[in-house]
């Protein structure tokens, strides 16, 4: 039976099929690859209006002026991000016919992620990593997870 791989990071979700060739090496593919927009950049080069700043009026009666400022946007976003990526974690695992699955998440957002995995999902993990492995070449995924 084959094994999956999944490396996320906010910005990037990566999943592995894991199988080997007759001689027993490792033969890895790629089966889903995303990358998120919202994970990317910083919040002010997402908000570009000037609706969150404070302006100053005119005149006797100088009185600030703010629209209402996004004070949890940035922990919403990644909650949200989070929540997106387990859901996708969830519905990944239960299609595929595998034994088990490993998991390669930054270490800012790896236990949050985990607790929002389902226990079905959560208890077929055979190993997770605190790093972000996005970005790594494909031929050497696999030597993380021996």
């Amino acid at each position: 039976m084959a094994k999956i791989i999944v490396t996320v990071d906010l910005g990037h979700f990566r999943a592995y099929r894991v199988t080997y060739d007759p001689l027993g090496r490792p033969v890895t593919d790629l089966i889903e690859s995303y990358d998120s927009i919202e994970g990317h950049g910083r919040l002010s080069e997402k908000l570009s209006d000037t609706a969150g700043r404070l302006l100053r009026g005119g005149g006797k009666r100088d009185v600030a002026k703010g629209y209402g400022e996004p004070h949890h946007l940035e922990s919403e976003i990644r909650k949200k991000l989070i929540r997106m990526i387990a859901l996708d974690i969830n519905a990944l695992i239960k299609s595929e016919a595998c034994e088990g699955w490993y998991l390669a998440a930054g270490e800012k957002i790896s236990e949050e992620l985990i607790n929002k995995l389902e226990p079905e999902v959560k208890s077929r993990l055979l190993r997770n990593i605190t790093a972000d492995l996005t970005t790594i070449p494909v031929s050497e995924i696999v030597s993380h997870f021996k």
